[in-house]
């Protein structure tokens, strides 16, 4: 079937699950957590096979050691994905939310309700556990999602895609062709020309993949191209606090686009040897003069500069970061403050790791990404960032031209 043919099914399919009810929507996220479950070990036996063929990528430069370990599905990932998809079923539907009710005059009912977006076209790199994610936060907000993953996962992605229609195939009233899936490279392509029915783009991706999406398409995408993440470590730090929240943002997984890639120190800082000893001990390699402040290295590697004050670190983060999450390590609660208002990122944090950039963490069930655009949805974007808004009017047959003339006058009194 060529692409634009699973695009028309896909906004065929976009427009029944508009209409599905929460019940149906929560039994369809349940019946796919259980089939995962159920089916781990066929997943594991095709991320085995992804892995293998990964290996030779890597060797010859293909893919990154960091994209390769993306790909890994371990027990922990796999509990994550599963347990993820059992809390979006939990979640309220963000789907038929009144968010605004005006009478605009006696009888004229004005309503600004959430509604889907549609069609959301997802391309990402490595990491299969994004389909399962994904999928559960398409169907909870009534869209329909076609996928494009990377050549690297192509056994896992279609294994765990199967199982997840096989699910969707038994519940009752669930529509077919809310989630797919395409494999080519061309498909992408045909992807980026298809505004005729597909809603939104996600990249989930390096910057190449972000910045070429970007420049090729009339679609609307959303995204984020690098996570170069600064901690900045103020002079009234507290040591083992410091210590402990720079080597977790760092090692706990360093491929993650929420690792911290920058470390600044302020000059009076009076702990900077000890701090730097101990990231050190923890297998980090310290670069002093790296080549370039605005590099996501994706590796146990880790930028440091001394910086004047708070306002230069501020200043450093808004010249190379990637508006993704940046944290400032201080007792200083005024500088704290200044830090989290001026730092012109979705995420700013306070002596805490950067790796809580995360849907999962912030209770949003998953993420379908995360997002360092300024548009409707920013930071890691869950239910709420896959709803828009419409606006509805009832009303007895009024017309503008009374208002026009002096006839009839608004009075504009909110209802809720």
């Amino acid at each position: 079937m060529d692409f634009e043919n699973i695009a028309k099914l896909a906004k065929e399919a976009s427009l029944k699950v508009a209409a599905v009810s929460t019940e149906t929507k929560n039994k369809a996220l349940n019946a796919i957590a259980d089939a995962l479950e159920a089916n781990a070990e066929k997943i594991y036996a095709a991320n085995r096979q992804d892995l293998k063929e990964a290996e030779k990528l890597v060797e010859n430069g293909a893919i990154t050691k960091s994209t390769f370990n993306r790909l890994k599905l371990d027990e922990n990932k796999m509990r994550d994905m599963i347990q993820g998809v059992r809390d979006i079923a939990k979640l309220p539907d963000p789907v038929n939310k009144t968010l605004l009710k005006r009478e605009l005059d006696t009888g004229l009912v004005l309503e600004k309700v959430s509604c889907p977006i549609g069609v959301l076209g997802i391309i990402f790199e490595a990491r299969p556990d994004v389909i399962s994610q994904i999928s559960s936060l398409a169907i909870k907000s009534s869209n329909a999602v076609i996928l494009k993953g990377g050549k690297e996962a192509v056994n896992t992605n279609r294994t765990i895609l199967e199982i997840i229609n096989s699910a969707l195939d038994k519940v009752e009233g669930f529509p077919k062709n809310v989630v797919s899936q395409v494999f080519n490279r061309a498909d992408v392509a045909e992807m980026l020309k298809c505004d005729k029915y597909i809603n939104l783009i996600i990249p989930r991706g390096g910057n190449n993949l972000v910045k070429f999406i970007k420049e090729n398409t009339k679609i609307p995408v959303l995204g984020h191209a690098d996570g170069i993440c600064h901690i900045f470590a103020d002079k009234s730090a507290d040591l083992a606090l410091a210590s402990r929240v720079i080597i977790d943002a760092k090692t706990q997984y360093p491929s993650a686009c929420n690792a911290v890639e920058t470390l600044l120190i302020h000059k009076d800082f009076p702990h900077r040897d000890e701090l730097l000893k101990n990231i050190a001990t923890a297998d980090v390699e310290v670069i002093h003069n790296p080549e370039s402040w605005a590099f996501e290295y994706g590796e146990k590697k880790l930028a440091v500069k001394i910086v004047a004050s708070v306002d230069e670190a501020i200043s450093h983060i808004n010249t190379y970061g990637s508006g993704h999450t940046d944290c400032i390590l201080t007792n200083d609660s005024a500088n704290a403050e200044k830090f989290l208002n001026q730092v012109d990122s979705a995420g700013g944090y306070h002596n805490v790791s950067t790796r809580f950039a995360d849907g999962f963490r912030y209770g949003f069930g998953a993420e379908v990404g995360i997002s360092t655009n300024k548009t409707h949805a920013r930071g890691p974007v869950g239910l709420e960032g896959l709803v828009i808004y419409k606006y509805k009017l009832r009303g007895n047959g009024e017309i503008v031209d009374d208002y026009s003339k002096g006839l009839k006058h608004f009075n504009h009194k909110d209802l809720i």
